[in-house]
């Protein structure tokens, strides 16, 4: 691309970016985030993208031809969907082979939608995943089904408070509290001889795995701001749940698991 004046180079700049935020808020790891906005860089002609990444917000700049860009976007944060984060990858490499302009990228970013799965079919998944767990550890089978109850029904809870845009903790904390509540019938009612693991086994759904794993990846190559953020992310959503497991344990004079 010759000749870049400023109004195209802000162009690039901006919709670089939205692709760097759309990756971040989905739960891209950060160095493939520097790495798609290089490549986008590379592929409508600038010279060099310099990017700044922190948990609530992206800076980036591009220069070309000793002309400099510089724009910030904050983040914010969604539910993982690895989905979106594999179409701007494909995009990219269309735009690397194809040698399509920035008018292509404007129009496929805004084109991305979410693929998410059908949702019974994910609390009936998850339902099986936490009960197989709980037999895993050698649970009755008494147990194995009321595991499989109490987390489909607090998978239905989360989704129904993710639909109505409640704060990620204030979800994972009344999820906990709901499965705790269900799964206790094993224990209060001496349905099952092994209520512990039905307790255990329940909130599984809730464990933060991506945030931590993303945590530790971002740490070990070099994205410190990205992983301490990430892991405190993490920390805070174990903290709610387990806030939400002690209340609902109080509230049924259960003494422990």
């Amino acid at each position: 691309m010759k000749d870049l004046n400023y109004q195209k180079q802000s162009l690039i700049t901006r919709t670089i970016i939205k692709a760097a935020v759309l990756m971040s808020e989905f739960g891209a790891e950060s160095i493939l985030i520097e790495q798609t906005a290089q490549r986008l860089g590379k592929a409508l002609g600038i010279d060099s993208v310099e990017i700044s990444l922190i948990p609530s917000a992206i800076v980036l700049t591009t220069l070309y031809d000793n002309q400099c860009v510089t724009t910030t976007r904050r983040v914010h944060h969604k539910p993982i969907n690895m989905s979106i984060v594999c179409d701007i990858q494909k995009i990219v490499i269309n735009m690397e082979k194809q040698k399509y302009d920035v008018t292509y990228l404007v129009k496929a970013l805004k084109d991305i939608q979410p693929n998410y799965y059908n949702r019974w079919l994910v609390i009936f998944m998850v339902g099986i995943a936490c009960a197989s767990f709980a037999y895993l550890q050698g649970s009755d089978w008494s147990a194995f089904f009321i595991t499989f109850f109490a987390s489909s029904i607090a998978m239905f809870v989360r989704q129904e408070l993710s639909k109505r845009r409640f704060v990620l903790i204030i979800t994972f904390g009344v999820t906990a509290f709901v499965a705790t509540i269900i799964a206790s019938i094993s224990q209060i009612n001496g349905i099952s001889s092994t209520p512990n693991i039905a307790l255990a086994s329940s909130v599984l759904l809730l464990a933060p795995g991506f945030a931590f794993i993303n945590s530790f990846l971002d740490s070990l190559k070099g994205y410190l701001s990205m992983g301490w953020g990430r892991w405190l992310d993490g920390i805070l959503l174990t903290i709610a749940t387990s806030i939400g497991i002690i209340i609902a344990m109080a509230v049924l004079n259960i003494k422990g698991w």
